[in-house]
């Protein structure tokens, strides 16, 4: 996280190591879908592959993920949802992802779907 701007990448108002901070080093887990969604996004934008990895359901886990150096994660959109709760156990989260690329702004744009197993919420696929 540059120290120049120690605000969360995801779009919550909150400092990144009272945001998505905690759940990266594990002082926490994401309590719903939603937060595990941004924290995953916010990992994308920190560079920390582990918590990606830790965070992916095992069915459909890579072995191995390798991070681009010359991507740019600059900013987060919640288009909305499906369950994925508190008292749930599934749930969607659709969102826009804007990065830059090698100089050329861009968009990810994906209706993602996760499980909470054991009380751990897990991105299970792109939708």
């Amino acid at each position: 996280m540059p120290a120049a701007d120690p605000r969360c990448p995801c779009g919550l108002p909150q400092l990144y190591a009272e945001c998505c901070g905690r759940f990266h080093d594990s002082r926490q887990t994401a309590p719903t879908a939603e937060l595990l969604m941004r924290s995953r996004y916010s990992a994308f934008a920190v560079a920390d592959p582990a918590y990606l990895l830790a965070t992916w359901h095992p069915d459909t886990r890579p072995k191995r993920l390798r991070l681009d150096d010359g991507q740019e994660w600059t900013g987060l959109d919640i288009l909305g949802g499906t369950g994925g709760g508190l008292l749930q156990n599934e749930g969607t989260v659709e969102f826009r992802a804007h990065y830059r690329f090698r100089g050329h702004d861009d968009t990810l744009h994906e209706n993602s779907r996760f499980v909470r197993e054991a009380g751990q919420w897990f991105y299970v696929s792109a939708g």
